[in-house]
């Protein structure tokens, strides 16, 4: 009696009248279907991927793995289930020497990706002019940056048609845009329905030198709140209330927005009194102020708190020292700071 499972019939001996199952090997898997329990025939799975229509399987050679072939140019590949298809998707993408264009169009629409009218959108040298530009002024990026030989390597892989400009076109760029920023602000503010609410700070650098920055609050035609700084330069002494006050007054004449100020809001500080009152006192001429300028001046609440702290701290300024020098003298040395760690615990 033959010791062959009932039911399983090899190739060589098929008959007429009976299914031949062919059971060496899965041609998905590759798996061995000899040995397997009686009835029990695991069933090919397609090759549901959409790269394989660029490839075709290789005949099977004994003791050696699957391998499939490319329909263009002949490079293959391994073809085992448990490899994926990745490297022939990238192989179709990016590999193929004689890949037509239309194939990996088609390739790149049936797997719905996005890249392909990215890829197909003109260069404009304009509008890389004006990123890279506006790149600068957000990162505070040095004019010197468009000449960096890396940038510029770069820039020249992405798009080889690129025109590379100096740092000198980089400033005249720069200066151009302030000028339209400018322009467009003054027309928005001109043309804004309400009165304007400004605030303003006075402070002395590190180096002595002095700055004053004034921002303008406003609800435009689209009622949407703006927030805008519309001055931030150097401030020459003596910064009293009547270099104040000219000061900001000659920005309101630049803006011609005299007759649009509401209130402002500053430090609680003596000297911003008496800038203050020159400033009703004038704009009070045209009659321009709500109430005659009775809301105009508003003092800053932080400031006011700040002070309120500060007053409040003197009185344990002594225990404060204390605290501070003892932390120095630990952090005096690593031997300190061991001692200490080895106490809390």
């Amino acid at each position: 009696m033959s010791s062959e499972p009932i039911g399983l019939v090899h190739e060589e001996d098929s008959v007429e009248g009976v299914h031949v199952l062919d059971l060496d090997v899965d041609e998905e898997t590759g798996t061995n279907l000899q040995g397997r329990a009686s009835g029990s025939v695991k069933r090919k799975r397609p090759l549901k991927s959409q790269w394989w229509q660029y490839f075709e399987m290789l005949p099977e050679v004994e003791g050696e793995e699957k391998r499939c072939k490319c329909k263009v140019c002949g490079t293959t590949y391994k073809a085992d289930s448990s490899m994926g298809t990745g490297n022939l998707q990238r192989h179709i993408l990016k590999q193929c020497p004689r890949q037509r264009t239309r194939d990996i169009a088609q390739a790149l629409l049936e797997q719905g990706d996005k890249s392909l009218a990215i890829r197909s959108q003109k260069f404009s040298q304009e509008r890389f002019r004006e990123l890279l530009i506006l790149a600068i002024v957000r990162h505070d990026l040095p004019f010197q940056f468009v000449e960096y030989e890396a940038i510029k390597s770069i820039f020249t892989y992405l798009e080889p048609q690129v025109n590379h400009f100096t740092r000198n076109t980089a400033r005249t760029d720069i200066l151009k845009m302030h000028k339209n920023e400018y322009n467009r602000l003054d027309q928005e503010m001109r043309s804004c329905p309400g009165k304007i609410c400004f605030t303003s700070d006075l402070w002395t650098s590190i180096a002595t030198d002095g700055y004053v920055c004034l921002t303008a609050h406003f609800i435009d035609s689209n009622w949407v709140l703006q927030k805008k700084i519309i001055n931030f330069s150097y401030m020459p002494p003596p910064h009293s209330g009547i270099a104040l006050y000219d000061k900001i007054n000659s920005l309101f004449n630049a803006w011609g927005i005299q007759r649009k100020v509401f209130t402002i809001t500053l430090d609680n500080a003596a000297t911003n009194d008496v800038f203050v009152g020159l400033l009703r006192d004038h704009l009070s001429l045209n009659c321009s102020l709500v109430n005659g300028g009775e809301f105009l001046h508003v003092r800053c609440c932080a400031h006011i708190l700040n002070l309120i702290v500060q007053e409040d701290l003197k009185i344990i300024d002594h225990s404060v020292d204390k605290i501070r020098e003892c932390v120095k003298y630990v952090k005096g040395s690593q031997v300190r700071k061991k001692k200490f760690v080895e106490s809390v615990t």
